[in-house]
C-alpha cells in the first residue's frame, strides 16, 4: 500500500483491478477544500490514458512490475518470440502489446515489461530509435535537400515510412518507434 505522497511518474498502481502507470501527476491545493491529486494514467493493457483525481493521503496498491531485457528471434504464428538477454530463456508475446512491431528487425533488442506477481508480459518496447536499410523509394533527384517534401519508402523490415527526397536505396536510416517517422541517416 501507498499513498499520493508515493506518486511519481512511472509508478505502476492497480485501479479498478486494471494495472496502470502513472504518466503526469500534479499535486493541487486549492484555497477552499481539501487538497488533491491530479493524474493522468496510462493502461498497461490497452495503452488507453485517463485523466483521474485523487484525494491527498489516498491508499493505492502498488502493483510490482519488471522491465528485463529481450532479443527478437523471429515471428510465426503463435506471435513473436523473444529470447532473455541473460537467462536465455525465450518467450512468446502477440502482436497487440508491442510498440511498432513493424519496425523490429531479428537480433533486435527490446525490454518487455512483467507483471512480477503473475510473470504475464504486459508491454514490449523496442528502444526509441531504430536503424533500418531502405530496400526500395523511388530515385532521388539532385538537389532536392531544401524541401520538407516527403517520399514513401521501404525498410528491411517491411514497413512503409515516408522520407526526405535525397533518401535512395541501400541507405541506413533512423527511424523513431514512438512516431513511425524518419529521423536522419545513420551515421557509419
Amino acid at each position: 500500500m501507498a499513498t499520493t505522497a508515493d506518486f511519481r511518474n512511472g509508478l505502476c498502481l492497480e485501479h479498478n483491478n486494471e494495472l496502470y502507470t502513472i504518466v503526469e501527476f500534479q499535486h493541487v491545493k486549492p484555497g477552499k477544500g481539501g487538497a488533491f491529486v491530479r493524474t493522468k494514467l496510462k493502461n498497461l493493457k490497452s495503452g488507453k490514458v485517463i485523466n483521474h483525481t485523487f484525494n491527498a493521503g489516498a491508499k493505492v496498491n502498488l502493483a510490482r512490475v519488471e522491465r528485463r531485457p529481450y532479443q527478437f528471434l523471429y515471428k510465426d504464428d503463435t506471435g513473436y518470440h523473444f529470447m532473455h538477454n541473460e537467462t536465455f530463456e525465450q518467450v512468446t508475446i502477440q502482436e497487440d502489446i508491442i510498440t511498432s512491431p513493424e519496425l523490429i528487425k531479428e537480433g533486435q533488442g527490446v525490454e518487455i515489461t512483467f507483471h512480477a506477481d503473475t510473470e504475464t508480459p504486459l508491454t514490449c518496447e523496442p528502444p526509441p530509435f531504430v536503424e533500418l536499410e531502405v530496400t526500395y523509394t523511388e530515385p532521388g533527384i539532385k538537389g532536392n535537400t531544401a524541401t520538407n517534401t516527403l517520399k514513401p519508402a521501404t525498410v528491411e523490415t517491411g514497413a512503409a515510412i515516408n522520407v526526405p527526397l535525397f533518401v535512395n536505396n541501400g541507405e541506413r536510416i533512423k527511424v523513431d518507434t514512438r512516431s513511425k517517422e524518419y529521423s536522419e541517416r545513420a551515421k557509419k
